[in-house]
């Protein structure tokens, strides 16, 4: 995908989960989220060349500047979206879809006995569409299905089908209502 059209989709998603951007300057300059994702895929490009050293260096320097670590193992899908950003944790199996939002403070943790081998999947998968509310803790190698809500502060350590409210400590998963799910995206009816 050309840079110049990556960008513009990477503005445009902000911009349509933050009520609050005001330009796509502002965005460009001041959403710590994006840094981080911009980052992530130079350091991903890096990562796949065999260039690992140089990749956690640079990682590691992306989350000294923005809060946000995301390791360059990660495989990350389009319109992904970081409100806020400060404490976001990506681990390296991790694999994120399309359309996912994370708020701050979320953990895609690896979760492994000891001795696994290194590069054995043990982060977890989110699904499209899925948002994670702030503070929340999704661990080991499970799956949060396709347009799921995980609430905030929930601590995950199972799988999740498509279309699941997961909230709780331990999390408990139940159906998602479309207002929910909507409330949880920030998709509001400006009209009502």
């Amino acid at each position: 995908m050309p840079i110049l059209r990556t960008l513009r989709e990477d503005l445009a998603t902000a911009r349509s989960h933050d009520p609050a951007a005001r330009s796509d300057l502002e965005v460009f300059l001041a959403y710590s989220g994006l840094h981080a994702i911009w980052a992530y895929r130079l350091t991903h490009r890096l990562w796949r060349a065999g260039f690992r050293l140089a990749a956690r260096l640079l990682s590691q320097l992306v989350r000294f500047l923005t809060g946000i670590e995301i390791h360059p193992g990660a495989t990350i899908g389009r319109r992904f979206f970081i409100d806020h950003g400060m404490g976001v944790v990506v681990g390296e199996t991790s694999v994120v879809g399309d359309d996912v939002m994370l708020y701050h403070g979320v953990t895609l943790g690896g979760k492994a006995p000891r001795n696994t081998p290194p590069g054995s999947k043990r982060h977890p998968t989110l699904e499209d569409g899925v948002t994670v509310g702030a503070g929340a803790k999704i661990l080991g190698d499970i799956v949060i299905g396709a347009w799921s809500a995980v609430g905030a502060n929930a601590v995950v350590t199972r799988s999740a089908p498509p279309h699941s409210l997961v909230v709780g400590v331990p999390a408990s998963i139940r159906p998602l209502s479309p207002a929910t799910a909507d409330a949880a995206r920030g998709v509001h009816d400006w009209h009502i």
